[in-house]
C-alpha cells in the first residue's frame, strides 16, 4: 500500500488530481480547529469526483479531536458530511494516537473489499465452473481438422 499526503499542495492542482487518477483509497483529513480546513472538503470531494475513479475507496477524518478549546468544527458537522457523502467519519488526533490505526485499516479493509466485488463485477455471471467435455464429439473433429496458419 502506498500512501501519498497531498497535504498543503492545493496550489499545486494539478499535482493533487494527478494523485487521486490512481489511487483506489482516499483518507480525507481536516483540522477541527479550522472553519477553512472543514470547508475546503466540499472542494475536495468535488475534486475527487471529476479525478478519481468512481469505485475510488473514502474516509473522512477530523484531526486534532484532542484540541478541545481550539475546536471550531463540531462532531455532528462532520458526521454530517459524511452521512451525505456516504462515507465513513472518524475524530482523530496524530499528536494523542487517537483513531489513527483504525483509520488506515478502515480504508484498507474497505479497498480490500472494493477490489473483491470489482474482481466479482468481472465474473460471468455463472454460477459454476463452466464444463468442458473433452471427449465430446464437436471436440474431436476439430481436433481432426488440419492445421492452417492464419497470415
Amino acid at each position: 500500500m502506498q500512501i501519498w499526503d497531498t497535504a498543503g499542495q492545493e496550489r499545486f492542482r494539478t499535482l493533487t488530481t494527478a494523485y487521486y487518477r490512481g489511487a483506489m483509497g482516499i483518507l480525507l483529513m481536516y483540522d477541527v480547529t479550522s472553519l477553512e480546513s472543514f470547508n475546503n472538503l466540499t472542494y475536495w470531494l468535488k475534486n475527487i469526483e471529476e479525478n478519481a475513479s468512481p469505485y475510488v475507496v473514502k474516509v473522512l477524518a477530523g484531526n486534532k479531536c484532542d484540541a478541545t478549546t481550539k475546536r471550531v468544527v463540531d462532531t455532528e458537522m462532520g458526521q454530517k458530511i459524511a452521512e451525505n457523502y456516504d462515507i465513513p467519519f472518524y475524530e482523530v488526533s496524530c499528536k494523542q494516537d487517537i483513531n489513527i490505526e483504525t483509520i488506515f485499516l478502515t480504508l484498507a479493509r474497505l479497498i480490500r473489499d472494493q477490489r473483491a466485488n470489482q474482481v466479482d463485477l468481472c465474473d460471468s455471471g455463472q454460477s459454476e465452473p463452466a464444463h468442458v467435455d473433452l471427449k465430446s464429439r464437436i471436440f474431436e473433429s476439430t481436433l481432426k481438422e488440419p492445421w492452417k496458419c492464419a497470415c
